[in-house]
């Protein structure tokens, strides 16, 4: 059986396909479905082993990114959220999506609080970015990060990509593993606090990075592809064949 994922698209999300192909092609059989299918039958995330939230501008980024749409998934998810992550659920939020899940309160959840405990903010240079940047994954804990290689590529595009908490929230991210990718020290453009460019719950299943992995899922995706060595796939790939693989093994 193919693990089932749940897609879910809201008005401004825009990266959808791409999410859904990349489940496609570790094995997955992803479904892209509006939230307002969610509204209508809460229940249908039990259907579901996956979850991802998807890249984009949710909302036109209203208030601030991601917040509307995180307070829809707590009012009509409230129940069925918490369930899913606690019966084994997989969980992933990129971009926009990363900022849903903090806004939420399903992002970092330190001692079980659902409740927003980091935000992610206007990147340190003021302005939206589009670039590739280095990362360096964790995989003692979260169940999305590859084992290899250590160092990981990925495009960003973002204007409130700045990872910010307080010290002691840092240090007890830090010491749990749960800070799963850091931007490597000449690429933490946006001043993220750490380095942090992604986190995971204290399961592991519940995952949030800034970085797409969904747009680096062919060598041909990077700039660069005609002139260095070539490579079987890109470096997005391995995260979701990593956590197909956690899945199919608990």
């Amino acid at each position: 059986m193919k693990p089932k994922v749940l897609v879910l698209r809201a008005a401004g999300t825009n990266c959808d396909t791409e999410t859904a192909y990349a489940f496609e092609l570790v094995g997955a059989q992803p479904d892209i479905v509006h939230v307002n299918r969610l509204r209508e039958r809460p229940a249908m995330l039990r259907d579901y082993r996956f979850l991802a939230i998807p890249g984009g501008f949710s909302y036109g980024d209203n208030v601030a990114s991601g917040r509307i749409f995180a307070n829809e998934l707590n009012r009509i998810l409230a129940d069925e959220l918490p369930a899913f992550i606690d019966r084994g659920g997989y969980a992933i939020g990129i971009c926009n999506g990363f900022q849903v899940l903090v806004r939420a309160g399903l992002l970092p959840r330190l001692d079980g609080a659902a409740e927003q405990q980091v935000t992610l903010t206007d990147n340190i240079n003021g302005i939206y970015t589009d670039r590739w940047v280095r990362l360096q994954g964790n995989a003692q804990r979260c169940a999305w990060i590859p084992t290899e290689p250590s160092e990981i590529e990925l495009p960003v595009a973002h204007a409130e990509g700045r990872f910010a908490a307080p010290p002691a929230t840092l240090d007890a991210l830090a010491a749990n593993h749960q800070i799963a990718l850091r931007y490597h020290p000449d690429d933490n453009f946006n001043g993220s606090d750490a380095a942090v460019g992604g986190i995971c719950d204290p399961s592991g299943r519940v995952f949030g990075l800034m970085p797409h992995p969904e747009r680096f899922l062919r060598w041909e995706n990077h700039p660069n592809w005609t002139r260095l060595p070539r490579r079987r796939e890109g470096d997005g790939v391995r995260f979701f064949r990593t956590a197909i693989r956690h899945a199919k093994e608990s």
